[in-house]
């Protein structure tokens, strides 16, 4: 990372995007999240319902975000962020925006998703104020 994006990232507030990939229509849950990560000090993009993979890549290029967040309650979160991990790579920008799941997520599927790439999973129900420790904490590690 070049010392002006990690300047940059400092003097500015963390940003996170928010979407909800595939078909569930469910967003009430995704909206409250973006609000407390608004309240908590970020900077919050939410692209909407009906998200593709690649048009969340593409938006969390084009807003130059921090981390992705993907809000997925259909029960499809393992090809969804598998399809989600491959657009950021495509995009190239893999490596520098970290990227998190949350809605119903068994624990038995925790593990293949960090395998994906995933940097956190909250499930139904996670405290806000875990969510937003888990990303910061995150992005810092990513930067160095």
């Amino acid at each position: 990372m070049s010392v002006d994006r990690a300047r940059s990232r400092e003097e500015r507030r963390l940003k996170v995007l928010v979407a909800k990939p595939g078909l569930d229509g469910h967003d009430v849950g995704a909206k409250i999240v973006c609000r407390a990560l608004r309240d908590a000090g970020f900077e919050v993009i939410y692209t909407g319902l009906r998200q593709s993979p690649r048009a969340i890549a593409t938006a969390a290029l084009q807003e130059d975000v921090d981390a992705v967040g993907l809000s997925i309650l259909s029960g499809a979160h393992l090809p969804l962020c598998q399809a989600v991990a491959a657009a950021l790579a495509e995009a190239g920008i893999e490596e520098r925006v970290r990227w998190f799941v949350g809605g119903t997520i068994p624990e038995r599927d925790h593990a293949p998703l960090r395998a994906l790439g995933a940097s956190d999973i909250f499930p139904t129900g996670t405290d806000f104020a875990e969510i937003a420790t888990a990303i910061r904490r995150a992005v810092e590690e990513g930067q160095s």
